[in-house]
């Protein structure tokens, strides 16, 4: 029996939850699938693609961009708009090849490795205590919303840290990231407006250029550079106060390029983005996913909690089970072939890390969580060249967001049933409700 994909480009197939029988009978139908592309939620229709859906095959395009590039089409499934469109976000580190994507790469590199981590992670740690005793308050028990109330904050306190970026300002990025991360979705784009009297005077100048929502309340295309005009605002005005007072941040890094390693304007700017939106959102997202897995396997959560030490494992297990980006695209440079299937030139090749990463070849009863499972090769932060960045980084914020928060409690469990983001991207979370008693 013909096993059809056509569910998993709908982003209303993930509201309860990521399609993983369907991706499982397809991995076990065959290593890649052809995926149509019909007009949905009024985007126009596109060409189709080819869904790589076994790890192996998902490692082996990735790291061959002379064969399969994230320049000649950019990163997500549907193409840009406009040619104009796709020469601007052309000039992100992500969506380049060697070696462009190396000299963007290089100088920022320093600031992401484990030595460059562990001097920010007392830091992390104490974010994470404040967060948790916030959130806990002087009751002996109670609930919250884990993605609002104690995901959220962490990676923003972390990423303004990181990029050099006043402390009031850090709720910029979560709007930023959810509109985003959130096009398909307008619930998700438009629930993050930033209060402008908590913010700095660069802050208040960047909303001024926030562009509004149109009728319909759908925010414009952010893969557009008018769509997030107010950003770029913002990381000029941030690029000006790092010339006049540069630090250790990533962004004054990036600014004392010289000679050939000098970034343009657009590379600047789409640097400014990548970091802002996607540091904060996959590890956003991971965070309520790792306690999502917990929930679903108590006799772990209650491991976890006795036995620290299992954080050296459990933190890659949580992120593999819950993988946050789900899929990445590239693009055929020349007529090819997947594990013997032909693919030709221009043919957009899609990778599904939701589903390499349940792949029974590799990964023994994967549908499960086990938070002592080595080795766990898992590609949640990729692999080859664009391998994350924030790998380290992520890992640490996990770690140190469930070690507070398990130390704290002697239980949590579900207060409400979880609300997942509508997309066929991001394996996103809108609200988390649990219940949790004090230890």
């Amino acid at each position: 029996m013909t096993v059809d994909p056509a569910p998993l480009v709908d982003p209303r197939s993930y509201v309860d939850g990521v399609p993983y029988r369907l991706l499982a009978a397809l991995r076990a139908a065959g290593p890649v699938v052809w995926v149509e592309e019909p007009p949905l939620l009024g985007l126009p229709g596109g060409p189709g693609f080819w869904l790589v859906l076994r790890h192996a095959d998902v490692t082996e395009v990735l790291k061959q961009p002379q064969l399969f590039s994230s320049w000649l089409g950019a990163t997500q499934i549907r193409d840009p708009a406009t040619p104009e469109d796709l020469g601007y976000v052309r000039r992100m580190m992500l969506k380049m090849d060697p070696p462009d994507h190396g000299r963007l790469r290089r100088p920022v590199a320093r600031s992401f490795t484990p030595r460059a981590v562990a001097a920010l992670e007392a830091s992390i740690r104490a974010n994470a205590a404040a967060l948790v005793e916030r959130a806990l308050g002087d009751a002996d028990e109670g609930t919250c919303d884990f993605a609002g109330d104690l995901a959220a904050d962490l990676p923003l306190l972390t990423l303004a840290d990181v990029l050099g970026l006043p402390e009031p300002d850090r709720w910029l990025l979560y709007d930023w990231s959810n509109r985003v991360i959130g096009f398909q979705d307008p619930d998700y784009a438009g629930s993050a407006a930033f209060d402008a009297r908590a913010g700095t005077e660069a802050a208040r100048e960047a909303l001024r250029h926030r562009p509004a929502p149109d009728a319909d309340g759908r925010m414009p295309d952010p893969r557009t550079r008018a769509g997030m005009a107010d950003l770029y605002t913002y990381a000029h005005l941030l690029a000006e106060s790092k010339r006049r007072r540069p630090g250790s941040d990533v962004m004054s890094i990036l600014l004392a390029q010289q000679g050939d390693d000098r970034l343009s304007v657009d590379e600047f700017e789409n640097m400014f983005w990548l970091f802002a939106v996607a540091g904060n959102e996959t590890i956003r997202n991971g965070l309520p996913g790792a306690m999502i897995a917990l929930l679903e396997h108590p006799a772990e959560l209650d491991r976890l909690r006795r036995d620290p030490a299992l954080f050296d494992t459990a933190v890659d297990e949580l992120l593999r089970w819950w993988t946050p980006v789900m899929l990445f695209r590239r693009t055929a440079t020349v007529d090819a072939a997947i594990a013997g299937v032909p693919v030709r030139a221009g043919d957009k090749v899609v990778v599904s890390f939701a589903s390499a990463n349940r792949d029974e070849r590799v990964f023994a009863d994967p549908d499960r969580l086990d938070l002592t499972r080595h080795p766990n090769p898992h590609l949640v932060f990729g692999h080859g060249p664009h391998f994350c960045l924030g790998a380290h980084l992520a890992r640490c914020q996990l770690r140190a967001l469930f070690g507070e928060l398990l130390a704290r409690t002697a239980r949590i469990s579900y207060a409400g049933p979880p609300e997942y983001l509508r997309s066929n991207f991001q394996r996103g979370v809108k609200r988390l409700p649990i219940h949790w008693r004090r230890r």
